[in-house]
């Protein structure tokens, strides 16, 4: 069975790359699909881009046209939960779309012609990623990430939690837009633009699905700062540690 390994940004995209044995790569669509093995699972790896539109062109081409039977998503997000902290870990549990409007004719958020608001990711694979997250950050960040880096964001307890995730083509970054969503959709911890297209096309194709986001800020005015040197420094590195922990038998 192949996995898909969806990236929200290029550096995590690399940095699994280079763990990767018997690569080869198929160019489609402005993607680069790179298949081969990882930790001994058969994988492709690509960068999804960003956005709805691309995260969801990307992940119909690895169902129909690569036919990985199971796909898992990293990233950061912007946390709107108060009790979010850079370099904590969410798992999605459900995924709403928070641009999604086509009321009045039926409710705001539900998903037309689907007759609900969210999808929901796969259960065993949710949980396995939990125990995944806690294993990197109780036994490998401390190895994985300097003194300095981890002192700088502040990553001294980072925690693991299950909750609904919403995305939108929108870098949430006001206080404003924030207290909007939590209003709109109460149980969301936070915010990003490509999960719940990712899940709506995996629903359509009945794919199991899961979403792994590491808070990479507040999502509101301070939303941008240090946001290409958490990327390049942590969230890649996170990433890479968490999923070598689900799939990885040495580090079980």
């Amino acid at each position: 069975m192949t996995i898909a390994i969806m990236s929200a940004m290029a550096e995590e995209n690399a940095a699994l790359i280079n763990q990767l044995t018997g690569a080869f790569t198929t160019k489609v669509g402005g993607r680069t699909y790179h298949q081969g093995e990882l930790w001994g699972h058969s994988v492709v790896l690509v960068f999804s881009h960003w956005g709805k539109v691309a995260a969801a062109s990307t992940t119909t081409y690895l169902i129909a046209g690569l036919g990985v039977k199971e796909i898992i998503f990293t990233g950061v997000a912007g946390g709107i939960h108060a009790d979010l902290n850079v370099g904590d870990i969410v798992i999605a549990k459900q995924l709403y779309q928070h641009d999604m409007d086509a009321s009045p004719i039926i409710p705001r958020h539900e998903i037309p012609l689907l007759d609900r608001a969210a999808i929901e990711s796969d259960a065993s694979r949710c949980e396995a990623l939990r125990q995944a997250a806690e294993h990197f950050i109780s036994q490998d960040l401390t190895s994985t990430l300097s003194s300095t880096l981890r002192e700088e964001f502040s990553l001294s307890d980072p925690k693991v939690v299950i909750a609904d995730i919403a995305s939108g083509d929108q870098f949430i970054s006001s206080d404003a837009e924030v207290e909007d969503l939590r209003k709109r959709l109460p149980t969301v911890a936070c915010v990003e633009m490509e999960g719940a297209a990712i899940a709506q096309v995996c629903d359509a194709f009945h794919i199991p699905f899961s979403v792994i986001r590491t808070i990479s800020d507040s999502a509101n005015e301070e939303a941008a700062v240090d946001f290409p040197r958490f990327i390049d420094e942590v969230a890649k590195l996170y990433s890479l540690g968490i999923l070598r922990c689900l799939l990885d038998p040495a580090k079980a």
